[in-house]
């Protein structure tokens, strides 16, 4: 329950801060022009609001709503979600959205969008400030990598240390790999002393290889304990950290990534049991291991119900060289722009699978969001999600969706291209679509939620 609260107020705070800066975007244009706020809010407010207050000699009424699905700035002369039709149809007054050129309501449209991607940017920039950067560069992953068998099938083998692509050299073990992979023509490994070139179609399937079980490819990391966790079947003090599990089952285990798949061989197996019986056999294993003597020792445990040990491995950080790379006031921003720009490039191209069955089923919810953010508070995680989340957001509402500010640009694109607006009842009509658009992509995104939470999707 703690973990829980701990994410939902993370989540909570980075979507309050974002929704309140993007409507914040439209606020400042609209003010800028003469145009007249009539409401700025804080989460949608249909039937009543948590909060109101009207400054004196102020258009504008600030609140607090209690749907926690957004935010909106509702501006005078213009139709969007608020559906007030009534006010359109008064006479056209000039502090009215309508009434401004063309250049002007685009600007007041995109300003939202426009602080969101300005405000990833700047938080980047402030992390690499503030934290700069550690990573392990994937030259000095000397166990190299554990490959499945699709990557087995393209030339890779375990123990390959990824050197670059056709692209050019790698850097770190992160999603860019994979979709470096996904369309490179070559890849270049160092097998065994030598570098080895591996060609390849240059259009393998991206979310396919994120997907899969096990992972198409993943450091090698020995099968050495850090920790063990509390009330778990490795908390008996039989297991210590610096111990080394060699056997699984009478099986040779080299790493802690054979290890993994042994225990998720055991999920296939469980869903066979039809008995307490059956399960208990199943989860009893037999482990062999290095004390920090060397000497062999065998226990048996009982796994969990979820088929978990309870222990932690060293982790890629424990064992290789980090690089660190730290940077000035000055320095960050460039570097925070170039991160930013990769981060929104990486999501963009992405997208592409969204339109798949399986990007379909890909999809996540409130739920999904929020389990990003971390089980304890820390703040260079929580900046890093919250930039990301803010990028997220200004793609998003860029679309030409109806009802996003895309759709709206969309529109006024169109009209100062050919010079004439859309009617009114069009406007209305596209506005209706595009809810209705965004409540069956909210719908499906949270039933995915709770279709994975109940177990009936992975």
């Amino acid at each position: 329950m703690e973990v829980f609260l701990i994410r939902l107020l993370q989540f909570m705070l980075s979507i309050s801060l974002l929704v309140l800066l993007h409507e914040g975007g439209h606020f400042f244009f609209s003010k800028l022009f003469g145009v007249r706020v009539e409401k700025f809010y804080l989460f949608f407010d249909p039937w009543f609001h948590l909060f109101e207050f009207k400054p004196k000699n102020s258009d504008t009424a600030y609140g607090l709503g209690w749907l926690p699905l957004g935010g909106y700035c509702k501006i005078a002369g213009m139709i969007d979600e608020s559906m007030d039709t009534e006010q359109m149809k008064q006479p056209m007054q000039p502090w009215e959205f309508r009434a401004k050129p063309a250049w002007q309501r685009l600007l007041i449209m995109v300003g939202g969008v426009l602080v969101n991607f300005l405000l990833a940017l700047f938080i980047y920039s402030m992390i690499m400030f503030a934290w700069g950067e550690d990573y392990v560069l994937l030259k000095d992953m000397k166990m190299g990598m554990r490959f499945n068998k699709e990557a087995k099938s393209y030339g890779f083998q375990d123990g390959d240390i990824l050197l670059g692509s056709n692209e050019g050299r790698f850097k770190d073990f992160n999603a860019d790999v994979f979709r470096t992979i996904s369309r490179a023509t070559r890849v270049d490994v160092l097998r065994d002393g030598r570098q080895v070139s591996i060609p390849l179609s240059g259009d393998i399937n991206l979310l396919g290889m994120l997907k899969s079980t096990p992972a198409f490819c993943r450091p090698l990391l020995p099968a050495v304990i850090d920790t063990t966790v509390a009330d778990s079947p490795a908390a008996n003090g039989v297991l210590a950290p610096g111990y080394k599990i060699v056997a699984f089952n009478d099986k040779p285990i080299g790493s802690a990534n054979e290890f993994l798949e042994q225990t998720s061989r055991l999920e296939d197996m469980m869903t066979a049991a039809k008995t307490h019986a059956d399960s208990l056999k199943i989860r009893t294993v037999y482990l062999n291991y290095l004390n920090t003597e060397g000497d062999t020792l065998s226990t048996r445990f009982v796994l969990s119900p979820d088929l978990k040990l309870g222990v932690r491995f060293v982790s890629m950080e424990k064992i290789y060289k980090q690089t660190h790379v730290s940077y000035g006031f000055l320095e960050s921003f460039p570097a925070g722009i170039v991160y930013g720009w990769n981060v929104l490039k990486g999501y963009v191209s992405d997208m592409q699978y969204v339109f798949s069955a399986d990007g379909a089923r890909s999809l996540g919810g409130f739920g999904a969001i929020g389990s990003l953010f971390p089980s304890s508070w820390d703040w260079y995680l929580f900046w890093k999600m919250t930039a990301f989340l803010s990028i997220i957001l200004a793609f998003m509402n860029i679309l030409p969706i109806p009802a996003l500010d895309g759709g709206h640009v969309l529109f006024l694109v169109y009209e100062m291209v050919t010079g004439r607006k859309p009617s009114e009842r069009f406007m209305i009509v596209a506005e209706y679509v595009g809810i209705g658009i965004l409540m069956l992509l909210m719908i499906v995104a949270n039933l995915n939620d709770i279709l994975r939470w109940l177990g009936y999707m992975y």
